[in-house]
């Protein structure tokens, strides 16, 4: 399966202006109507309804509690193809434009469509991540705070579970992750507050990522989403995976990381700029394992020989500065 073949949907916490406020930004690039359900009251949602037919949120959050609870407001997507994505850059900005910030505890969860998911799929995409995660949680700059409380690390024992049981159907993956079948699970059960929130495959049909810290930097999210889209397609499409975990190497982190993208498809022009903004934050040199190599010292210049014509002087040497070629035309 094509990364964009696979829906999805976003979540993304602002504060500082009114729910309505944000709304009717939103209704600015999507058109349609806006309205005040207000009703569960603890949500007190706006709902857009877009030219398309389908519905926009922005409700509130609990957990943004720097700001007074009518300055909370959460924009919810509906079921987005990957050719929105221009559409929901234009909605971030027009959010930012209204004056909505985002602050330490403001959070992106991103959903990925799981019904082409079965459990041996659902394995793979949590050995990918294990194996990968240093690196993911390292370039993404997830606080300690967000992965101690709401995007745990996946577990050393959900993938010893998963590589001894080795699950075929959703069902089977479900004892795994709950421990026993849990077919009727709850919003708020405890296992949602994972990196990698497995419990909405059967709560919502969706797999949730959750490490994001909050942005709106319309670029940066096309980033993220191009990222959980490719390594949901890698899970889809391979027959195993591996779950040797990676020992994060600053020196290398950067390398790595990029051979990781390029591994999951995001190649070319498409994705340089997810590649920029991935990579940013990582130590190291994209181009080079184990940093760029320094040009070689050449002999010292000679200065002024006496010859019977009289004195010399050579021209210094010239020291090439070498470079490899990237994908990207030198960007990192």
């Amino acid at each position: 399966m094509d990364l964009r073949q696979i829906n999805f949907g976003i979540e993304i916490e602002t504060v500082k202006r009114t729910r309505e406020r944000v709304a009717r930004a939103v209704q600015s690039v999507v058109g349609g109507e806006v309205r005040h359900v207000g009703s569960p009251a603890s949500f007190d949602p706006w709902e857009i309804t877009d030219e398309q037919g389908r519905t926009w949120k922005v409700v509130a959050d609990g957990s943004l509690i720097n700001v007074p609870g009518h300055l909370r407001a959460e924009v919810v997507s509906p079921v987005l193809a990957y050719t929105d994505i221009p559409t929901l850059q234009e909605v971030i900005r027009a959010v930012r434009r209204c004056g909505a910030k985002i602050d330490q505890r403001c959070g992106i969860h991103i959903h990925v469509d799981a019904t082409a998911f079965d459990g041996r799929t659902l394995g793979n995409l949590a050995k990918i991540i294990y194996k990968q995660e240093p690196l993911i949680l390292n370039a993404l700059g997830v606080n300690e705070t967000r992965q101690r409380n709401y995007s745990k690390p996946v577990s050393d024992d959900l993938i010893r579970k998963i590589e001894r049981r080795r699950p075929k159907t959703k069902d089977q993956l479900n004892r795994i992750w709950y421990g026993y079948h849990n077919s009727r699970p709850q919003h708020f059960d405890s296992s949602r507050y994972h990196g990698v929130n497995l419990h909405n495959v059967w709560y919502r049909g969706t797999v949730e990522f959750r490490w994001f810290e909050g942005t709106l930097h319309a670029g940066k999210v096309r980033a993220y989403i191009q990222l959980v889209l490719a390594v949901a397609a890698k899970a889809l499409n391979g027959r195993a995976a591996s779950s040797r975990k990676r020992k994060f190497n600053p020196q290398s982190a950067r390398y790595d990381f990029r051979v990781f993208l390029l591994h999951l498809g995001l190649i070319g022009d498409e994705f340089k700029t997810a590649r920029k903004h991935l990579l940013a934050a990582l130590p190291g040199d994209s181009a080079f394992k184990r940093g760029r190599p320094k040009p070689k010292t050449q002999t010292a210049v000679e200065a002024d020989v006496p010859t019977e014509a009289g004195p010399q002087t050579r021209p210094p040497a010239f020291s090439g500065n070498g470079t490899a070629d990237t994908d990207e035309g030198g960007a990192p």
